[in-house]
């Protein structure tokens, strides 16, 4: 009988060690956000920004430092609502695919600069994952609506029922695709 509680304990101190190390990753990475973003200051204006790693052309902007402004003010809430996504306990968490996928476009419509009114048409592109999403949230959410009526089970209870629990972030990528 010792054996297995002291199995269980190392299993779930070195399970909590496993969280602490994740969240400690993730808090740095969301502090760190202001500090990327502002990153863009350090970038030269001139059309042609040189180091000793690569060379960066502006393209279609009149310099680098505006470039890499429009770059990162797409990537930074783009990391930011990734983070959310892959650590979202609720339900509704396929909702956010929703301003992530807005984000990818304008993403690439800024590294594709050169073409003109790119932004003017995103919702069309941003239909079809929407067209997707919502009616699946509002599937679950009448599978809880129909599961509180029905049965004497609480609201967090059933929040627990309906989510999805993968084993690592790789897993979480799997269910998806």
């Amino acid at each position: 009988m010792t054996k297995r509680k002291l199995k269980n304990h190392l299993t779930d101190r070195n399970f909590n060690t496993k969280s602490i190390v994740n969240g400690s990753f993730i808090g740095v990475l969301i502090a760190l956000t202001p500090i990327f973003f502002y990153s863009y200051v350090y970038v030269p204006e001139s059309k042609v920004w040189e180091t000793f790693l690569f060379t960066y052309d502006s393209g279609y902007y009149d310099d680098a430092s505006t470039s890499v402004w429009m770059i990162l003010t797409k990537t930074t809430p783009l990391i930011l609502l990734f983070i959310w996504f892959f650590t979202c306990r609720h339900w509704w968490y396929h909702a956010v695919l929703v301003p992530i996928s807005m984000y990818i476009y304008q993403l690439i419509g800024t590294v594709n600069a050169d073409t003109q009114f790119f932004d003017n048409f995103d919702l069309l592109y941003i239909v079809p994952v929407m067209a997707v999403i919502i009616p699946s949230i509002y599937l679950i959410r009448a599978r809880m609506f129909d599961k509180i009526h029905t049965a004497d089970k609480t609201l967090q209870e059933l929040e627990e029922e309906f989510m999805l629990k993968p084993t690592s972030l790789l897993g979480k990528v799997r269910q998806y695709f």
